[in-house]
């Protein structure tokens, strides 16, 4: 299998520790599973930053955020970037891609910090940014909600690589693209009875932006994704049965809102589910926690909001349970996914790859969501690759980063990575096991928004080591150092600690050496001088 397929399954807002194959002993992932049984399951695999938009840029790239230029949510992937798509296509596979993108801004919502000329000072129009390229420019507003409103518009092909693109953006029932066409053509009774103003609240679950959905579970985006993903197979296989493919197949959820359809709103029971142990330790948190227990207490937490929050113990095990929902709807149309393949013949030339853009603090210190937290719930991620030429049930322990996605795939192809590449493939062309090599896993997060007791956009650097993990902020004289062996939930901050002071000082150098080996090296020099 000189030239194999690929099949990425990419979830969203997806904790590794939410599936079977990770010890989850309540969520019923067979499907997933089993990909984990045939193929290797990654333990330690991080995120290159634990927010959508810079974490796929990162998956797409092979590089960090910094190097990339994606640097948070607001941002858009520059379109000069060079993607693992691009090389396939540019080497003859097929490339598709079906659900979620998010690799440019998805809605109008105003940046939390405008850029501001400093007092008594005069900005220059068109000249009062850093770039010339501007990213409010029509190329950059492709994913907007408010251009797909015209019946006219559509992605201009190739997408970052992908030659053909099916769009269902946005998360529960409030996607949008290609996805609300076909809702208004096929079901045409529910297409306008969409989001949380016509979804139904169950007096049941106390979760914030819950609701039940008018959708049943055949109208709902995880369906519709996995169903264009099928026909797009039996299509492939029909038409272009010569020549290899790669299709990323990608789904809104288990991203809040939690709003599962049908059968799957009630399949778990809450009280079944068991709030994380932390979740109950509000005293002696790190200033970040306490700042938003603090919040919660005063009444002034955003809990209808995309910005995390904290949760009592009630709302917690509500929004598990909601979650699994979720997740178990995906994995049956996974099933259905992989049946397809095995039926068009492809399944035995087919590289499978499960994976998430970043997981969820879902209760951990009783914190919902994602944001400058770094806990393990949040920035590790599943990864599993199931590779037909290769045995199955491998677990793999070396450190992984997301943006060894793209590197991965390329050098399965037999197809050398683009210059400035910072991932590592993490197999060699003939599917056998090649070691990362790395120390330590590097995650960046650059927020627009001021908050945690922060007087400016919170900013944090991580380095995750086999045994530790450091976090250290731009603002704020303290950081955050856990033993991951002996304190695996993250409860005691060595950071003061006197006597993990020589500890603290080799990590921050471990960190700054990392954080040089990741500058961007792109693009290479022409001439000495």
């Amino acid at each position: 299998m000189t030239r194999p397929n690929f099949l990425v399954f990419l979830t969203d807002q997806h904790r590794a520790d939410h599936l079977g194959c990770y010890g989850n002993p309540v969520v019923r992932t067979p499907q997933i599973d089993e990909l984990a049984r045939s193929g290797s399951r990654f333990e330690r695999t991080y995120v290159a930053n634990p927010v959508c938009m810079p974490n796929r840029g990162s998956m797409m790239t092979g590089r960090m955020p910094s190097a990339h230029g994606a640097r948070g949510n607001g941002v858009p992937l520059p379109l000069e970037s060079v993607t693992f798509a691009d090389v396939l296509a540019g080497s003859g596979w097929r490339t598709a891609m079906i659900g979620k993108s998010h690799l440019q801004n998805m809605e109008n919502t105003p940046p939390a910090l405008p850029p501001q000329a400093p007092s008594g000072l005069k900005a220059v129009p068109g000249l009062d940014q850093a770039r010339r390229t501007r990213i409010d420019q029509p190329e950059y507003r492709q994913e907007l909600r408010s251009s797909w409103a015209d019946p006219a518009h559509q992605l201009r092909l190739p997408y970052y690589g992908f030659q053909e693109v099916i769009l269902c953006n946005h998360h529960a029932d409030e996607c949008f693209g290609d996805y609300s066409r076909w809702l208004a053509r096929h079901h045409p009774q529910v297409a306008d009875r969409l989001g949380r103003e016509h979804g139904s609240r169950d007096p049941a679950k106390t979760a914030p932006q819950a609701w039940r959905t008018q959708l049943d579970e055949f109208q709902y985006p995880t369906h519709y994704i996995a169903e264009q993903s099928q026909e797009w197979l039996r299509r492939h296989a029909r038409d272009h049965a010569g020549e290899p493919f790669a299709l990323l197949c990608s789904f809104p959820d288990p991203h809040h809102p939690w709003t599962p359809p049908g059968r799957y709103w009630d399949m778990y029971d809450p009280d079944a589910v068991q709030a994380p142990r932390t979740a109950r330790s509000v005293d002696g948190q790190p200033p970040h926690v306490a700042w938003l227990w603090r919040e919660r207490l005063a009444g002034q937490a955003r809990l209808e909001s995309p910005r995390f929050f904290a949760a009592n113990e009630r709302e917690i095990r509500d929004i598990i349970a909601l979650t699994y929902g979720m997740i178990t709807n995906i994995d049956d149309r996974i099933g259905g996914v992989m049946q397809t393949l095995r039926e068009c013949g492809m399944d035995r030339d087919t590289v499978v790859i499960f994976t998430s853009d970043h997981g969820d603090l879902m209760g951990d210190h009783g914190i919902m969501l994602k944001g400058p937290l770094h806990y393990q719930g949040l920035i590790r991620v599943p990864l599993i690759w199931r590779d037909p030429e290769a045995p199955g049930g491998q677990v793999r322990e070396d450190l992984a980063s997301s943006m060894d996605l793209g590197p991965s795939i390329l050098r399965r192809a037999g197809l050398a990575a683009p210059d400035g590449t910072q991932g590592e493939g993490l197999f060699e062309p003939s599917g056998a096991t090649r070691p990362s090599g790395r120390t330590g896993v590097l995650v960046e997060e650059s927020q627009q928004r001021a908050y945690l007791g922060f007087d400016t956009p919170v900013q944090v650097r991580t380095l995750v080591t086999r045994r530790h993990r450091l976090s250290l902020f731009q603002e704020g004289k303290w950081g955050e150092l856990y033993d991951l062996e002996d304190d695996p939930l993250e409860e005691r901050n060595l950071w003061d600690d006197p006597a993990h002071a020589r500890l603290q000082s080799e990590l921050l150098q471990e960190l700054a050496q990392t954080m040089i080996r990741h500058a961007d090296r792109c693009p290479r020099p022409t001439s000495l001088a």
